[in-house]
Order: structure tokens, then sequence, then C-alpha cells
């Protein structure tokens, strides 16, 4: 009985630690993907833009077999983008919306990225640009909105 209580036990472990890697991802792709190499940086943070809550953004790598994707988050609550994001070039880059407003995640200069969030969970994926460098972005409907993504 011991042998079945041990792979009840590895099986319940297996379980929670791939629910715990889909956990910061959410929602559903709409948009441009890419597949880029693993992520060699990753942030997760938070940043109150003056209404309380926070927002958070993360990045991070998934591998399957021999091939590898590189993947990165961020998620917009309280009408705020959270800490600067750092990314390697041309990753995927999800964008989920808990504020019931409509958000854009949209490049201050240049075409570099531009997509809109619907509220309420809603989600957006772009690419990030290719050239390694800062890019500052902003919420066209809000302001007070405003981020940074680095590309490695």
């Amino acid at each position: 009985m011991k042998t079945g209580n041990t792979r009840v036990t590895l099986l319940l472990a297996a379980v929670l630690l791939g629910a715990a890697g889909c956990a910061a991802g959410g929602g559903t792709a709409a948009s441009t993907t890419a597949t880029a190499p693993p992520a060699s940086a990753s942030a997760t943070a938070s940043m109150d833009m003056g209404s309380g809550a926070p927002g958070t953004m993360s990045s991070g790598s998934a591998a399957a077999g021999s091939a590898a994707s590189s993947t990165a988050a961020i998620t917009i609550s309280g009408f705020a983008y959270g800490a600067p994001l750092v990314v390697p070039a041309g990753a995927t880059v999800t964008v989920t919306n808990m504020d019931s407003a409509e958000h854009t995640v949209t490049a201050d200069t240049g075409s570099a990225f531009d997509v809109e969030v619907k509220g309420s969970g809603g989600t957006a994926t772009f690419t990030a640009p290719s050239a390694p460098g800062t890019y500052a972005f902003h919420c066209t409907y809000h302001s007070k909105m405003h981020g940074t993504l680095t590309v490695k």
C-alpha cells in the first residue's frame, strides 16, 4: 500500500508543479507570436500608478524537448503596467488586462509595438522588437500609464 501512496504523492506533486508553471501566463494568445531563444533575464515587480493597486510584469522561458520558446507577460492592474521588463529580442509578450477599462501597450516612438487590450481579463500578444534597446511605452487612453521594455 505504501507504493500506492508514493505514486499518488508523486502524481500530485507533478500536477501542482505543472499548474504553478502555467499560472504566470493566463488567458489565450490573440495576436502575433514568435519563437526566440530562452529568456536570460526575468523581472517580477509592481508599481503603483496612483490608484493603490499594482500591475505586474514577468518574463521567463519554457522548453519542450529540443525546441525552446521565450515568453514574457505584462499584467495590467490598477491602471499600472508594473516595473520595467527585460526580454530577449523577438520574445512573445502576452498582455493581460485585469482592469475593467480598455488599455493599450503602445511604443512611445516608432511602430515597435502597439496592442489594444480589452478590460476584465482581456489578453493580447505582441512580438518584442528584434533590435536591442530600451523601449518606453504608454496607454493611449490613460496619460499617466507608462512602462519600459528592455530588449537584450
